[in-house]
């Protein structure tokens, strides 16, 4: 899982850089999902550590529920959006939809983790 962690982390970045510069770098608001993939790597990167496993993806999970709660907002704007409203910044809509869905698979995929490690140990 650390390494899904960290493949995520930079799909957020990716994600935010594009943002920004998708917007003509008029909001510092479009690099939010950079600072949370930034948070996330350094989560996957102190993971690699055995000792530091469990807390550091239960911490990558954390900002994966507060990414998810702070960009589903998005999801109004984008539907109004894709039914042919006008809406003041379909970028910033979908880009606050993609971070929710990718926010949301990572939480799915870790939880499984969560699951499967749970049972290794109890064999």
């Amino acid at each position: 899982m650390p390494r899904i962690t960290i493949i995520f982390a930079l799909v957020f970045i990716v994600l935010g850089v594009g943002l920004y510069f998708a917007t003509d770098r008029a909001s510092v608001t479009a690099l939010i999902p950079s600072f949370l993939g930034i948070l996330m790597l350094g989560c996957g990167l102190l993971a690699q550590k055995e000792s530091r496993r469990k807390h550091a993806m239960h911490g990558a999970v954390l900002l994966a529920l507060i990414g998810a709660g702070g960009s589903a907002r998005g999801f109004g704007p984008a539907l109004k959006h894709a039914g042919g409203e006008a809406v003041e910044r379909p970028i910033a809509a979908w880009g606050q939809v993609g971070m929710a869905v990718l926010c949301v698979i990572f939480i799915v995929l870790a939880v499984r983790s969560f699951i499967a490690a749970r049972k290794a140990r109890e064999v």
